[in-house]
């Protein structure tokens, strides 16, 4: 599998995201629940990486991101150079 480099600005990834399919409730869930099944798709999603590069870049604070929920995204961002 080849990954390819995609800048902020190309957000043609989006459309091929499997989250663009599946719907949004399962990525932007209610507080204190389960993002499981939000990171089984993401862990099937060949744009996972893209999708998690464009959070990091423009901080986005809410919902799972390329398989990481905001917890998760904040801790990768303080151990970040």
């Amino acid at each position: 599998m080849q990954l390819e480099t995609i800048t902020p600005a190309d957000l043609a990834w989006q459309t091929q995201a499997l989250c663009a399919q599946t719907g949004a409730d399962f990525f932007f869930p209610e507080p204190g629940s389960s993002v499981r099944e939000a990171k089984r798709i993401c862990g099937m999603c060949e744009m996972r990486s893209a999708c998690l590069d464009y959070a990091l870049d423009n901080d986005e604070r809410f919902g799972v991101w390329g398989g990481l929920s905001e917890k998760e995204r904040l801790a990768l961002r303080r151990t970040s150079p």
